[in-house]
């Protein structure tokens, strides 16, 4: 089980921290690189058109502003890829989602929330889990860990009130 996360810029870490993070803690191996659609379109294109035969399974890619590296990744490998769209200081993050999420037919990412690491290493967790059943255990145990975890906040909350 082999995740590789790719950032735009080293400035993008402390969000992709986030979804290795989840990744550990399912015990996910990641790879996390730094390469950029626009500044390194061979090493990108060839990173992406290897990844498969390099053990890669899902690709994970983060990048703000005209944030191209989502598509530039899906459309050199037939793995899924799921794009982070950063949030930049110009638009708030809109640019980045929109150009994530705005993919041409044939070409699909499936794109999580602006700065939304955890639910991209989440969304790994579950492809992955179509083939690796224990990962499929884990994500139901986690889901039951956060459902008794909001059911303990609410009984709480409801004896402050």
């Amino acid at each position: 089980m082999k995740v590789a996360i790719i950032m735009g810029s080293k400035s993008d870490y402390p969000v992709v921290q986030k979804a290795e993070a989840v990744l550990a803690d399912f015990g996910v191996e990641c790879e996390t690189r730094v390469m950029s659609a626009h500044r390194t379109p061979k090493a990108t294109e060839a990173f992406a058109a290897s990844a498969e035969a390099n053990g890669i399974e899902v690709i994970i890619a983060a990048a703000g502003k005209a944030a191209h590296l989502a598509g530039v990744l899906a459309a050199q490998t037939p793995l899924p890829v799921i794009g982070i769209p950063m949030k930049s200081s110009t638009l708030d993050g809109l640019d980045s989602l929109l150009s994530t999420v705005q993919m041409p037919k044939g070409i699909p990412v499936a794109t999580v929330a602006v700065d939304g690491a955890e639910n991209a290493a989440l969304l790994a967790i579950q492809i992955l889990s179509v083939k690796y059943a224990e990962l499929r255990q884990a994500m139901k145990e986690y889901k039951a860990k956060m459902e008794q975890e909001i059911m303990a906040i609410d009984r709480e909350f409801q004896k402050e009130k």
